[in-house]
């Protein structure tokens, strides 16, 4: 009974110690397969894990665009209630940054596309996404490849860890059609003011 009593305590010290430093222990616990990532909006922070192992070229583009500072100054363009919020290719005055070559779809790594998971936007083309990504605010299992109707879906090569309440509150903002041609743009500029890799 004192021995039952024992772990059960030390269990819920292990618990608590583990909700404490939140992220900082999934760092350490996963180190070789994924890196950590800050959005910094105007909203508030959002943390991000990378799937480096899962979706290798896929992170390396991404972390690229991170490490030159490129996604800095950008906005979430595109938001659909209950599906979706993209960004990570245009400015506020909705003009596009320079983008990289497109990176192959690595959509076969049986990672889902989940609520709070975060994949690249692409074209018709399987292989042509570059900078764009955008974080699912529902499961949306039919854009994974085993469900696409293309045969490719999308790839996911991270996952919000910290903040998916930020994301939320984005994906409720009013949106409308943009003088530029772009649609479900939010009327309220949604700002990824900084991206940051977390040491």
């Amino acid at each position: 009974m004192i021995r039952n009593i024992l772990f059960f305590t030390l269990t819920l010290i292990f618990i608590t110690i583990s909700s404490s430093y939140g992220y900082s222990i999934q760092k350490i616990q996963n180190a070789e397969d994924t890196k950590l990532i800050k959005l910094n909006t105007n909203k508030g922070d959002i943390i991000i894990k990378i799937f480096t192992k899962e979706a290798p070229e896929t992170a390396k583009n991404f972390i690229n665009y991170v490490e030159k500072g490129s996604y800095n100054g950008t906005i979430f363009h595109r938001v659909i209630a209950n599906f979706m919020i993209q960004g990570g290719g245009l400015l506020p005055d909705m003009s596009e940054i320079n983008s990289n070559p497109p990176v192959v779809n690595e959509s076969s790594n049986n990672l889902s596309n989940k609520k709070g998971t975060l994949a690249m936007a692409r074209t018709s083309d399987p292989h042509s996404a570059t900078s764009q990504f955008f974080i699912n605010l529902k499961d949306n299992d039919f854009l994974d490849r085993k469900n696409a109707q293309d045969g490719w879906g999308y790839c996911v090569f991270g996952e919000v860890i910290e903040g998916i309440e930020i994301v939320e509150q984005i994906g409720l903002v009013e949106t409308g059609n943009h003088p530029s041609g772009h649609q479900d743009v939010p009327r309220e500029t949604i700002t990824i003011e900084s991206v940051e890799i977390i040491e």
